[in-house]
């Protein structure tokens, strides 16, 4: 019983490894080189590490890191949509679901089910480790963008008001984020990297 457990559990981490080639548009810091989704959700882990005393509740930081490692492996199956995508909309739930039934479901029962719940929790974002983990999802490709001259922003033509529609869910989970993405939102528009109008 433990080896056939041990053996779901690989195999997992094995399916898991394709998120290194999963590109999102956004890219690293000051850089050309676009970024991965395992990338992305190593760099919001050591975000919610370091930024959880800006949430606007106290949360369980496990949980948040659990969501943030796990909230786009759903996309092996499924694809990363980009944020402002005019042609599909990024929240594709009922395909991620069963992306997630798959690839979570190569492990054991007790640990598929777990790992659906968080997902399917960090999906719904009404608890508060959902809504600061949303947040910081959010606010990392806006700090990629304003690093390097705009980025998808300017790749995009996406307007301010467009970006703003987007990210307003970091206000549901910090404050303190908030008023600093609002800043280097609105500095990126006088700026010029961003389209204000």
């Amino acid at each position: 019983m433990q080896a056939e457990r041990l053996l779901k559990q690989i195999e997992f981490i094995k399916q898991i490894d394709q998120l290194k080639y999963i590109m999102r548009k956004t890219r690293l810091f000051n850089s050309d080189r676009h970024e991965n989704d395992a990338e992305h959700s190593w760099h919001l882990a050591m975000m919610a590490i370091v930024l959880a005393e800006h949430a606007d509740e106290k949360v369980d930081l496990l949980k948040v890191m659990k969501m943030v490692l796990i909230h786009d492996i759903v996309e092996i199956d499924a694809g990363d949509t980009f944020l402002y995508d005019n042609t599909k909309n990024h929240v594709n739930t009922e395909e991620e679901l069963i992306a997630a039934k798959r690839i979570f479901g190569l492990l054991p029962e007790d640990q598929a089910t777990d790992l659906i719940d968080v997902w399917q929790e960090f999906e719904a974002g009404e608890t508060k480790e959902a809504r600061f983990a949303k947040a910081l999802d959010r606010l990392e490709p806006v700090m990629q963008n304003v690093s390097n001259n705009g980025g998808t922003w300017a790749e995009y033509d996406v307007e301010l008001s467009r970006v703003i529609d987007k990210i307003c869910v970091i206000e549901k989970g910090s404050s303190t984020l908030w008023d600093y993405t609002q800043e280097i939102v609105n500095e990126s528009a006088e700026k010029g990297i961003l389209r204000s109008k």
